[in-house]
């Protein structure tokens, strides 16, 4: 390679060292820095169980989970209203969306209770959001009647 060809910076063993006064800056991201972590957290996908619709959240752009409530709550409920927009301090994640409970999907796909964790370890946690119905207890004691004469003989 002739000199005029030559690379201005080295390749190989020697490309970490990139020599002072350079134009090129190395960009160093630390994992302990929330900062940074929060401006390259990904949307998450919003899944309401029953529709077929999928919504995409920032959840960088949230604070807090009354924030992310109050966003589900906009996304999910159509009845917005004046009355909704007052009561919003005293929305959170279980009552976002009434009649159904807020879970996520972590990492690892265990689905875990939303709420449960610190704000940070919950944005740096979650993978997918799901938002179930909440079903009225409906159990009926199989065998209920056969156990109860059994007990009374």
């Amino acid at each position: 390679m002739q000199e005029s060809q030559k690379r201005p910076y080295p390749i190989g063993p020697n490309a970490m060292h990139i020599p002072a006064g350079s134009p090129c800056k190395l960009l160093r991201l630390s994992l302990t820095d929330d900062d940074v972590a929060s401006a390259i957290v990904p949307p998450v996908t919003v899944v309401l169980e029953g529709r077929s619709i999928c919504h995409r959240v920032h959840l960088s752009r949230h604070t807090n989970y009354n924030s992310l409530a109050t966003a589900l709550r906009q996304l999910f409920v159509d009845d917005m209203n004046d009355e909704m927009d007052k009561q919003a301090d005293q929305l959170d994640l279980s009552n976002a969306v009434p009649g159904h409970v807020v879970a996520y999907e972590d990492m690892e796909d265990d689905l875990l209770l939303a709420g449960d964790l610190s704000w940070r370890d919950f944005v740096r946690a979650v993978k997918r959001i799901r938002i179930i119905p909440v079903k009225a207890n409906r159990r009926r004691h199989v065998g209920g009647a056969k156990h109860i004469s059994q007990c009374l003989s």
